[in-house]
């Protein structure tokens, strides 16, 4: 039975946008007019009964998910979203409502599993992305070594890490922060290399921008900059010693770093290695070869902590529906946020790893 006095205004919002639909566009398909959904969403009025079933239909959100507490959306201003301009109102909407989802998701995993702490040093103090660069890999402890799995480090380091379902090129990568807690969401539909190289670019936001994240070109080129040499070191890089490489020669380096051949291309110029004109030239075979693809490309990387919790769940008898049903939403939504990063073949399973540095997990 539809208890109206449950029904959670903010929840309906984001089962709408989480679907990519407009006010006009849910009214359409609830048979209602459009005033009617907007009092919907500022709690003014409350469906009807027979328009709540419709709702449910159309969204394939459970009952119970609209009468839950407010879900958290992260504000917008504070999202590191990169095309600002190139991206759509439904875009967006949909990408910060997987964020209020992937909240919800995060509250019940902590309130089971001791998970690691953040450990991420506001660096906005530094001269140049760099610097910045380098003092983190100081801080952590990694010197120039290279980075065999970005996202086991940045798990290690606390940060709640999940796949973006929005299969849209405008939106690659976005972080945000939910009170003491960094998330990232990748865009997992892309090449390995690009989620690891958009990985890097959403820790430069996290590390340099958290108490003032701008929007814009400057700040773009400041997270490339920074994800550039924080996977590439300059020291490393030169190290190689070598000096305007071919075509060959790049793809034998990107195993070194696990890099796109066109990112390590562009960091062999900006350290010194190759002249301006020799950059180019490589640009121009590397975009005649195949731009969409990657030679040799590497293994995507998964996420420790969504593994292991699901994996210890699965030991305790809980499924991954079973946690959909506790979280009242459709199982789908929660299989998105694991895409690319956690086995979603087996139910309640996981795959267990053993790369390091590894995230500390804890069943409470």
């Amino acid at each position: 039975m539809f208890d109206r006095r449950m029904f959670n205004p903010t929840r309906f919002a984001c089962a709408r946008k989480r679907n990519g639909l407009s006010k006009s566009q849910i009214a359409s398909l609830i048979d209602v007019d459009l005033k009617s959904v907007s009092a919907y969403e500022s709690g003014k009025t409350v469906p009807r009964e027979d328009v709540f079933a419709r709702i449910i239909t159309k969204t394939g959100f459970p009952a119970d998910f609209f009468s839950g507490d407010d879900l958290e959306e992260p504000n917008p201003d504070a999202v590191s979203f990169r095309s600002m301009k190139k991206m759509t109102a439904r875009q967006r909407d949909m990408a910060l409502s997987q964020g209020a989802i992937a909240s919800h998701l995060c509250a019940f995993i902590e309130e089971k599993f001791d998970l690691p702490k953040a450990n991420i040093p506001d660096l906005s103090h530094e001269p140049t992305p760099e610097s910045a660069s380098e003092t983190l890999r100081q801080y952590w402890g990694i010197g120039n070594l290279p980075i065999n799995n970005l996202v086991h480090l940045l798990e290690s380091k606390g940060v709640r890490v999940f796949s973006l379902a929005v299969d849209a090129r405008e939106v690659d990568a976005f972080s945000t922060w939910k009170g003491e807690t960094p998330m990232v969401f990748l865009n997992t539909y892309k090449t390995a290399e690009h989620s690891r190289m958009d990985a890097a670019h959403e820790l430069a936001h996290l590390t340099l921008h958290r108490h003032a994240l701008r929007h814009g070109k400057d700040v773009e080129y400041e997270a490339k900059s920074f994800a550039s040499a924080f996977l590439m070191p300059k020291a490393s890089v030169i190290a190689q010693g070598m000096r305007s490489p071919s075509y060959e020669d790049l793809v034998k380096l990107k195993k070194i770093w696990k890099v796109a051949l066109s990112a390590l291309n562009y960091r062999l110029y900006t350290v010194g290695m190759t002249t301006e004109w020799h950059y180019r030239t490589m640009c121009i075979e590397i975009a005649k070869r195949d731009r969409t693809k990657e030679p040799n490309e590497i293994a995507r990387e998964t996420s420790q902590i969504l593994s292991k919790v699901f994996s210890a769940l699965h030991d305790e008898h809980i499924s991954r529906s079973d946690v959909a049903r506790f979280l009242s939403i459709p199982r789908s939504e929660m299989e998105q946020l694991m895409f690319g990063l956690a086995l979603t073949s087996i139910e309640g399973g996981g795959k267990r790893t053993t790369e390091q540095p590894s995230a500390n997990l804890k069943l409470i």
